[in-house]
């Protein structure tokens, strides 16, 4: 767990929708994937919610552990359907990425993931190369998340930490959803490279640097930095979006119907089981 995060979590309240707490924020820190999609489709009533805190004067930041940079977002949110009038930007793990990297000029780097994620280095001064030669790994993803799991990747995993080669994660979620299944992301081989010794550091969420970039693009937006106390931040996964806001001494609002519906017995509309 994050350091500082467990001290800080208090009970959760039922709530029945962001209407009934919108007005308390300045800032709306919103998850997409498992909150405004579910990697096939738009959720309607999710946009339409985050319209109504904007007509109320909120601000609204997408906050997404998306490997790519937030143009590629952006992009994959209207073929979703996801209205641009929901949100006033948008701030990935793949922009985080981005910065750890042009930090390092011309570092040799080996790219484990899927070609879609390509973009991610674009127009950085990087050298893509093998494995024996990189200096580092950016890991984006699987490569191929409709068949594999973090224990296909074990001999490469101990390939890389044989090297001492620093695990970059462009994405921390362990798994997300694709319409009803959960697939595998990066943060699992992350996790799985710590497990064996290996260094890793994550761009995303529940990690502190992504939650800088989301309240320095607020404070451009609104031109005064906003506080804690007036943050909300949404989404459906304890790990990364209740830990990192709770950490990072936001209020936050848990979907229970995403990626945790199942232990939380949460299917069909159901209410969520608090013992679960």
């Amino acid at each position: 767990m994050i350091d500082g995060a467990k001290d800080k979590l208090v009970a959760p309240r039922l709530v029945s929708g962001l209407s009934e707490i919108a007005d308390d924020y300045d800032l709306i820190l919103c998850d997409v994937w498992g909150v405004m999609h579910n990697g096939l489709a738009a959720f309607p009533a999710a946009g339409a919610a985050l319209e109504r805190a904007r007509a109320g004067g909120a601000r609204v930041l997408m906050v997404s552990n998306a490997p790519r940079p937030n143009a590629f977002v952006i992009a994959m949110l209207d073929g979703f359907g996801v209205p641009r009038t929901a949100y006033d930007g948008i701030v990935t793990s793949g922009d985080v990425t981005r910065d750890v990297l042009a930090a390092r000029p011309g570092v040799k780097l080996f790219h484990l993931g899927p070609p879609r994620d390509l973009g991610t280095f674009d127009g950085l001064d990087v050298t893509p190369t093998s494995l024996a030669d990189a200096e580092l790994v950016v890991c984006t993803g699987l490569l191929n998340d409709d068949v594999e799991t973090p224990k296909d990747y074990a001999e490469r995993l101990a390939a890389m930490k044989a090297r001492d080669l620093l695990f970059v994660c462009a994405n921390p979620d362990l798994v997300v959803e694709r319409g009803e299944t959960l697939v595998y992301c990066a943060g699992a081989l992350a996790q799985l490279y710590e497990q064996i010794g290996g260094r890793a550091i994550y761009c995303g969420k529940p990690h502190k640097p992504i939650y800088d970039v989301a309240l320095r693009r607020a404070a451009a937006l609104g031109g005064a930095p906003v506080r804690p106390e007036r943050v909300l931040a949404i989404g459906d996964a304890l790990r990364t979006d209740i830990i990192g806001a709770t950490a990072a001494g936001f209020d936050s609002l848990f979907i229970s119907s995403g990626i945790h519906a199942e232990e939380l017995h949460r299917e069909n509309g159901s209410e969520p089981d608090a013992e679960a």
